[in-house]
């Protein structure tokens, strides 16, 4: 048992021991979209930055942030700020999670976002995702984009309206005032990502 604990928390270690970190530049992806298009933060030529947010179809703590997720796309999009969504959760495991059922999912639910299928799941593996949800804000400098935040949406999975802390607005607010970032790292709650056996 102790041979097992050991190898599953070095595997948890060798895989994150390259994704970023605050202050890194992070790498453009280009992942397909509900549209079956294909979807990169390059798309956007405008964007001052991106709310890029790991999320899926079944998790409990995905639905009860998924307003919240809208609400920081309608808020902030218009201020340059769009919300990215991505499922990197392996379909096999949480059949769930498939692209036709996130396809479903965001036309039931009328997103404003793309939501993006990261197959290979190399793209969470690269920002060091490990929930859903689980936030990382990107912000654009010069022809860089910079890891600013990392973490959750806020300190109340269970009542949007009891949460007095709201990290991912609080970190774009600090962007858009041409401010740092006050608090860059906070826990995500969430499920854990489904990664491919």
């Amino acid at each position: 048992m102790k041979k097992l604990v050991l190898f599953l928390a070095t595997s948890t270690t060798l895989l994150f021991s390259q994704a970023y970190k605050i202050g890194d530049e992070v790498k453009d992806f280009s992942l397909k979209n509900i549209d079956s298009k294909m979807i990169g933060m390059k798309d956007y030529a405008d964007a001052k930055g991106f709310i890029v947010i790991f999320t899926c179809n079944h998790c409990p703590f995905s639905k009860a942030y998924e307003q919240r997720i809208m609400d920081l796309d309608v808020k902030f999009r218009p201020l340059g700020y769009p919300v990215i969504a991505i499922n990197s959760n392996d379909p096999k495991i949480v059949p769930d999670d498939s692209f036709d059922n996130m396809v479903t999912t965001a036309t039931t639910k009328g997103y404003t976002f793309p939501y993006l299928f990261d197959e290979t799941q190399e793209v969470a593996k690269a920002f060091g995702a490990t929930k859903t949800p689980h936030v990382f804000i990107v912000n654009k400098q010069t022809d860089k984009l910079i890891l600013e935040y990392m973490g959750g949406i806020d300190n109340n999975a269970d009542d949007a309206t009891k949460a007095d802390k709201k990290y991912a607005e609080d970190a774009v607010n600090n962007l858009i005032a041409g401010k740092a970032v006050e608090t860059k790292e906070t826990k995500a709650l969430g499920c854990t990502i489904k990664w491919k056996k």
